[in-house]
């Protein structure tokens, strides 16, 4: 029997249960994980994080596994289906503690620029911060009064104190204290301008815990990650699990259950694309994604396959797609 490694301890309950069970396929065939990433078609480097829970597995490998070692599918199908949701939610608790993460490190860099100085304390009349600049969420838009700025006021205090008392040169301490608050506001608004730039610069910034970011149907400029082959437009009638946008780059964010079948709009923010899946169906039973006009159709044509999914469509969020099943019983009904 082959020697496994242990399971990752912060692995998802049905998640775990299911690379433990395609253990158990591998071990009663005897074969070692390169004999099956031969026959499956499927890198020993993707079986191997497979089967140690670090990757959940794409339907595709499932069914090769399943072929291969004469596992009835319907069964793997099923356990992968409910691992798949629990990896998924997974997946969404740990976009939010990335988000909180990098919400965190850019308000650390901002402080690299060091606490900037209140310029209310430089004007005679006691002059205010320009309002409705906020900064990032639980961070006052007030700037701090800096050590520097302190101390200046302190030294200035003691001047006006020495001018009260034994006469201040004429004209000099006027200038020097305009071009002190000259000076002052010049740098704050080098760094609000920073601020504003840095913030800028991130679009997650933007994204909230309750929401998904809307990404455009067109191609976004940067790189995509490795073995994701469309994004945007690109993906528009093509296969999702082709085209690298399931596994783990897939959540579902719609759900509705019309008699005993699930039908799901599943969501890819990498890709940009949306499609409709059905699951617990039967031979003959359809699933539809619209997204405005566009519509796209996936059916069981083979009996025992409970999954059917339709090609993909551009979307700006998961929001924009509807799902529907029309089963062969006559039974309709769509997710929200």
């Amino acid at each position: 029997m082959a020697r496994w490694r242990a399971l990752p301890g912060e692995l998802d309950p049905q998640v775990r249960e299911f690379a433990e069970q395609l253990r158990r396929v591998v071990d009663r065939t005897g074969l070692s994980v390169a004999a099956v990433a031969d026959r499956t078609g499927y890198s020993k480097a993707s079986w191997e994080r497979y089967l140690n829970g670090r990757l959940l597995a794409p339907k595709g490998a499932i069914v090769a596994l399943a072929e291969v070692t004469g596992t009835p599918p319907i069964h793997l199908t099923t356990m992968w289906e409910l691992a798949e949701r629990a990896w998924s939610r997974s997946e969404t608790r740990h976009d939010r503690t990335m988000e909180a993460v990098r919400i965190s490190q850019a308000r650390a860099a901002l402080g690299e620029f060091g606490p900037a100085p209140d310029v209310r304390e430089f004007d005679a009349g006691r002059m205010a911060l320009t309002p409705g600049v906020a900064g990032p969420a639980g961070v006052s838009p007030t700037m701090p009064v800096s050590r520097e700025t302190r101390e200046a006021r302190r030294t200035r205090e003691a001047r006006e104190k020495r001018g009260s008392a034994g006469g201040a040169p004429g004209g000099s301490g006027p200038r020097r204290a305009t071009l002190f608050v000259a000076g002052v506001v010049g740098v704050v608004t080098i760094v609000v301008g920073a601020f504003l730039l840095t913030d800028a610069g991130d679009p997650r910034q933007a994204v909230g815990t309750t929401g998904s970011p809307s990404p455009s149907p067109a191609a976004p400029s940067t790189a995509l990650p490795s073995g994701v082959l469309c994004a945007g437009a690109d993906c528009t009638g093509r296969d999702a699990e082709e085209m690298g946008c399931s596994g783990d780059l897939v959540t579902t964010a719609k759900s509705a259950t019309v008699g005993t079948t699930l039908v799901e709009v599943r969501y890819s923010r990498t890709c940009g694309a949306a499609w409709g899946r059905i699951t617990g169906a039967a031979q003959g039973d359809e699933v539809r994604v619209t997204v405005g006009p566009v519509r796209q159709t996936g059916a069981v044509t083979v009996a025992g396959d409970p999954i059917a999914y339709t090609p993909m469509v551009a979307v700006r969020s998961a929001s924009d797609a509807t799902a529907c099943a029309v089963l062969a019983s006559g039974q309709q009904g769509c997710t929200p």
